[in-house]
């Protein structure tokens, strides 16, 4: 997609917290090219190591250690900055997604919005979410289009041990709530199954996937064009609340197959089973869409009336 332009000639910096995984190196990479300066936030020195050798001696590279526990270390990262990408990465050794990362990552997004609070420059944070926090319902049938103002709800989650799903929607309505009552402009964005560098068929996203590809909301979405949606939101004024992200569908059974082929690689490649069928796409992001078609021509700047 064609890079648009930051909303300043020389654009105030920025923090990209966490900056470990693909998205968050992603994002350093692209705002860095289009002038930014960056606070690259990781919670390991091995992780802030790779992004220098990733990146090389930038002088617009901040690197910081933070622990998305220690208050002080997230407003050490983000001070002077204006605007806040954040994302929790779990650690590379944290095999198994529980009820217990429900509350990890609950306390994470509230000290990372409260140290937000604090910071007199933040003028804007983008909060990675997941449609996981989204599709999943006890009468998830009921609606003929899924979109942002859907939530998954929590004791749904439970029953079905949807442990991605019910981490992503506590932390994700913690940060609405501390957001909305600290006056803080933030945005989200539900990001589908993340394709690239990482991606197994251990992913925590995938619980539920065969349910997901019945009700026709299974999407994925890159990292480059999540990565757009992110600096999109950001650089547009007008954007607000919540904003489904994916750019591939998976409602054929060649996708599925597809899908199987990039979480397995080395598996034998299944041929597509008339089993699947044919579902209908009920998950839309119309919302994203226009804003990215503004960002891309350059006219996200403009005023609505």
């Amino acid at each position: 997609m064609p890079q648009a332009p930051p909303v300043y000639e020389n654009p105030k910096p920025v923090c990209v917290m966490d900056a470990s995984g693909a998205l968050g190196q992603t994002l350093v990479e692209r705002l860095l090219n289009q002038g930014y300066t960056v606070h690259a936030a990781a919670s390991k020195q091995s992780d802030l190591n790779g992004l220098k050798k990733l990146l090389g001696n930038n002088k617009q590279l901040k690197l910081f250690r933070f622990d998305p526990f220690d208050y002080q270390s997230i407003v050490d990262a983000i001070k002077g900055c204006y605007g806040l990408f954040y994302m929790y990465e779990a650690s590379q050794d944290q095999s198994t997604y529980d009820e217990l990362m429900g509350e990890v990552e609950v306390r994470a997004a509230h000290n990372v919005i409260e140290a937000c609070a604090q910071v007199e420059t933040i003028e804007r944070v983008v909060f990675t979410s997941s449609v996981t926090a989204v599709v999943w319902k006890e009468n998830r049938k009921s609606s003929v289009v899924v979109n942002e103002r859907d939530w998954s709800e929590p004791n749904f989650c439970r029953k079905y041990k949807l442990w991605h799903a019910l981490a992503k929607t506590l932390s994700e309505k913690t940060a609405w709530a501390l957001a909305m009552d600290r006056d803080i402009d933030m945005v989200s964005i539900n990001a589908g199954l993340v394709t690239g560098p990482g991606l197994s068929a251990s992913n925590p996203y995938l619980k539920g996937t065969p349910e997901m590809y019945e009700d026709g909301v299974l999407v994925t979405v890159d990292v480059d064009f999540l990565a757009d949606a992110h600096i999109a939101v950001y650089e547009t004024p007008c954007a607000f609340g919540r904003y489904l992200c994916f750019n591939h569908s998976v409602c054929r059974p060649e996708d599925a197959v597809k899908l199987a082929q990039l979480l397995v690689p080395k598996a034998p490649c299944p041929p597509p089973s008339d089993e699947l069928g044919l579902k209908q796409q009920r998950i839309q992001n119309k919302k994203l869409n226009r804003i990215m078609a503004e960002f891309a021509q350059g006219t996200h700047l403009e005023l609505y009336e």
